[in-house]
């Protein structure tokens, strides 16, 4: 509809995802140390830099509905996404969404105790697609309500609940919407270029940010 590659089919894509989260989840009841060695928090993140998207992978062991409400959500909005968008730019949107969610814990956590604290979970990438379904439900002139509502309750809970990164959570849902509103606002005649380089320059940004950040505390 916005200039993907349109594939008959299965989503595959989502069903990537929840799969490779669901096989990481199993690993970390039954390795030991397999959460630790991919969690993210800002510290780590500085000298394992692949914590970054590898914690978007796992979830909180002791608690089954983490990952089964994050698992309910991607397959809900993903197949919806990953047809309307294509295979590749659904991939990147939700990559760069969970991204997004761990540079947004460097950007809006004190460089203190905190930054030392473990961050895991789907999240910062399904506000992500949360954030994309939102301005393409907009684009195609659909109602976006519900997803406004849904977006609403989780912001409020990430600040009443303990134990929730709502830094990740608003990181996903800006990179998820900007991502979205380039894919779907594109003009049919910059359909690929912008399929690649909106990715691109989000990324650069990303980066710089958290490169800047980790510069002033030295870091790096």
């Amino acid at each position: 509809m916005f200039g993907g590659r349109v594939r008959a089919g299965r989503p595959v894509v989502t069903l990537t995802l929840i799969g490779l989260c669901a096989v990481s989840y199993l690993l970390q009841l039954a390795v030991p140390g397999w959460t630790s060695q991919w969690a993210f928090s800002p510290l780590a993140g500085a000298f394992e830099p692949w914590r970054f998207l590898t914690a978007a992978f796992l979830h909180s062991p002791g608690q089954v509905f983490h990952i089964l409400f994050n698992m309910l959500a991607l397959w809900m909005i993903g197949p919806y996404l990953e047809g309307t968008l294509g295979r590749a730019r659904f991939a990147v949107l939700y990559l760069m969404s969970a991204l997004g969610g761990s540079v947004a814990s460097v950007l809006l956590a004190t460089a203190t105790d905190s930054w030392t604290t473990a961050v895991v979970g789907a999240s910062g990438a399904v506000f992500g697609l949360f954030g994309a379904v939102l301005v393409v439900l907009r684009r195609l002139g659909r109602d976006a309500g519900p997803i406004i509502g849904i977006l609403v309750l989780n912001g409020v809970l990430g600040f009443v609940l303990p134990n929730i990164a709502w830094q990740a959570h608003l990181g996903g849902l800006v990179v998820g919407a900007v991502l979205g509103a380039a894919f779907a606002y594109a003009p049919r005649e910059r359909r690929a270029l912008v399929g690649w380089a909106a990715p691109v320059a989000v990324l650069v940004l990303l980066v710089g940010a958290t490169w800047a950040t980790y510069a002033s505390v030295g870091l790096v």
